[in-house]
């Protein structure tokens, strides 16, 4: 599996994105994933390489929660997959623990799946179905 993005939690998007910007990273897309309660910042940098930036459009969100137990930071590495289902059963089989059992809507029309720090050790996974 490849790194798909990396997913960073923060209050103001706007103020994230200037930030980023300083390394050189560009924004390539933006919106909300309204079922998440969350506004999506993609920024691009050399190559391949992505940031996802989260801001919460409540405090009661996922990424609301998060900001309040830990602050703005990393929230979670994501991961491309093929065939998400698949790579769900497998990582199941193996013991990791899932959050999502099946994938939902994702950012940009993709489907994903999380998966339980536990199983990151510490670290929130998405599986990115391309």
């Amino acid at each position: 599996m490849r790194l798909h993005h990396v997913g960073i939690a923060v209050v103001d998007l706007e103020e994230a994105k200037a930030r980023y910007r300083l390394l050189g990273f560009t924004p390539v897309a933006e919106g909300e994933v309204a079922a998440q309660g969350v506004r999506v910042a993609m920024l691009r940098g050399e190559g391949e390489t992505l940031l996802e930036l989260l801001a919460p459009t409540g405090p009661t969100t996922p990424v609301g929660r998060f900001l309040e137990r830990r602050g703005p930071g990393l929230h979670h590495l994501a991961f491309a997959t093929p065939g998400i289902e698949a790579e769900l059963a497998r990582l199941k089989a193996e013991g990791a623990r899932l959050v999502d059992e099946t994938p939902r809507p994702g950012f940009g029309g993709h489907r994903v799946a999380f998966l339980h720090p536990s199983s990151g050790l510490g670290v929130l996974w998405e599986l990115v179905e391309e």
